[in-house]
């Protein structure tokens, strides 16, 4: 089988779900997020930051192992979303657009919700799925 038939999609979109798990639709459109996949370069940089992160806390701790606050554990991921999205569907805060519109939304503790669905998206390459596979 050749290998390069099996590469996973460049991106998904997620079908965000309210808080109490229900699909989300803006009249019949659905709201959806369109991230990159983890095999994008978007989301390798996100692991050159977060181990960038660790190993400057770290260093500004004396070499000791120190957890960020959960409003810098909030910032952060908000950051790494934001870098890995690529667009909203029928999702907006206010008047906010791209960088700014994503880092709002996950980084809004009330929006909790839609941080653990892009996140838990994105840790399954099943999600990127290729377009067809011929047998």
């Amino acid at each position: 089988m050749d290998a390069s038939k099996l590469k996973a999609a460049a991106t998904s979109a997620i079908h965000v779900k309210n808080a109490a798990g229900e699909p989300l639709y803006d009249g019949e459109a659905p709201v959806r997020i369109i991230v990159h996949g983890p095999g994008s370069r978007a989301y390798g940089e996100i692991d050159t930051r977060q181990t960038a992160r660790a190993l400057k806390r770290m260093n500004d701790n004396d070499g000791k192992m120190t957890a960020a606050t959960a409003e810098e554990r909030r910032q952060e991921a908000a950051e790494d979303l934001a870098a890995v999205t690529i667009s909203f569907e029928h999702l907006t805060y206010g008047d906010l657009t791209g960088t700014e519109l994503f880092e709002a939304v996950y980084g809004d503790p009330q929006l909790g919700f839609i941080v653990k669905q892009v996140s838990k998206h994105l840790a399954d390459w099943g999600n990127f799925k290729p377009a067809s596979l011929e047998a």
